[in-house]
């Protein structure tokens, strides 16, 4: 059974906007790399439909590269999106992370939840702080929209 965590933040943008931001890939290579990770957009690919696949590539400052690789499970715009993600890509991916977006009075709770899997509490403390990343940087790109 999937021992699933979450992250649960409120954005000051529209749910369509926020589900935007999550599948358009002019602002995907944005939040997901965040300030500090450049994601070239030639690298990029997001079939995003269920059964469509997802890769792209993180150059971190100190030159090396993380490949990432997914498939999109669930699309229900502007509600939910449901994919897979792994910087192993050859390896079985695990459990889909999910995306639930609720239209609160013109704005937007966002609740990212992921499989712990067999990852450690220092493991998911990391994630959580990676996803928090992500999120101040999706919601600059829909308040400055």
């Amino acid at each position: 059974m999937a021992d699933y965590f979450t992250i649960t933040r409120e954005l000051a943008a529209p749910r369509e906007l926020v589900f935007e931001a999550l599948t358009r890939p002019e602002h995907f290579a944005v939040w997901f790399g965040t300030a500090a990770v450049e994601v070239p957009q030639d690298s990029l690919t997001m079939d995003v439909r269920p059964g469509g696949a997802f890769r792209a590539v993180m150059v971190l400052p100190d030159g090396n590269r993380i490949d990432w690789a997914g498939e999109y499970i669930e699309v229900d715009p502007p509600a939910h999106l449901a994919m897979t993600l792994t910087d192993n890509p050859d390896e079985y991916a695990g459990l889909p992370v999910l995306f639930d977006l609720e239209d609160i009075d013109g704005a937007t709770r966002l609740t990212i939840s992921q499989d712990r899997a067999d990852f450690g509490d220092e493991q998911v403390a990391a994630t959580i702080a990676g996803y928090n990343a992500f999120i101040d940087d999706i919601e600059r790109i829909v308040v400055s929209r």
